[in-house]
């Protein structure tokens, strides 16, 4: 089995060497097709009028089920400089601001880098094989504009913002208080979530309209349940349902007349 598997391990990767491969996905997917063809074509060692796939076929009822997916990954300290920014293998990777000059856990896995602290996800990268890159995530430095919203304007993280967004700011950028609203906007992404967010700005530039104030309407308005989703169960239910009856306001209006004749 072991001389098999050798063998036919140089055949398939000699084949994967000869071709150009845009993702690591790609390559992977490729790989377990290979691999699934190659149980069509090695004979069972036990029984060599079987192939290795019929006899996992028969197998396959008894084999125990896996619990859960195996979680494997690298594990390391990194301490998070001052600009939010952790640096693993040779490129940085951004972390919410709030976590600056802490240490944060940094898991490396094949094709994503993320970063624990205190025991939960507080952030996840795309992991890079370059040299020397800086990959942010905008959203991890919202909560410092609040407090410097110049770097709306010059922070190189808000440069990779979603398209959507970077062409609303070009339109309130016309008017003075332009980085003001643009950081009321950008402030309901933790709230509501960037998907929402974005496609409520992407509605208002179709409509034409892009003030601060239509954009956050829009936003609120997206964000807030549906009549359908909402819970409309509590209480016990009604024994006798009510009956729209409007001549009750008449009798109502009779002895509210009285009472004050009364008085």
């Amino acid at each position: 089995m072991e001389k098999n598997v050798q063998d036919r391990r140089r055949q398939i990767w000699r084949e994967i060497s000869e071709r150009g491969w845009n993702t690591l996905a790609e390559l992977n997917a490729h790989l377990a097709v290979r691999c699934r063809e190659a149980w069509d074509e090695l004979k069972h060692p036990d029984d060599p009028t079987r192939t290795v796939a019929e006899v996992w076929q028969e197998e396959r009822p008894q084999l125990m089920p896996n619990p859960r997916r195996f979680d494997g990954y690298i594990e390391q300290p990194a301490r998070v400089t001052a600009t939010a920014l952790v640096h693993c293998l040779r490129n940085r990777y951004s972390v919410p601001a709030e976590y600056a000059h802490k240490v944060v856990s940094l898991r490396l896995y094949p094709t994503e880098v993320v970063a624990v602290a205190d025991g939960m996800e507080v952030a996840r990268h795309p992991r890079s094989f370059e040299r020397d890159q800086t990959i942010y995530d905008f959203c991890h430095y919202i909560g410092l504009l609040q407090r410097k919203p110049g770097a709306l304007r010059n922070g190189a993280p808000f440069l990779h913002m979603p398209e959507p967004l970077v062409r609303l700011q070009k339109h309130l950028r016309r008017h003075p208080s332009g980085d003001r609203v643009m950081v009321q906007v950008l402030s309901t992404i933790p709230i509501h979530g960037v998907e929402l967010v974005v496609q409520a700005v992407q509605h208002a530039l179709e409509s034409g309209f892009t003030s601060g104030e239509h954009v956050l309407n829009l936003i609120s308005r997206l964000g807030s349940p549906s009549p359908d989703t909402l819970d409309t169960a509590a209480g016990p239910p009604l024994r006798e349902l009510p009956i729209a009856n409007v001549t009750r306001y008449d009798a109502l209006r009779l002895s509210t007349i009285a009472e004050v004749r009364h008085d």
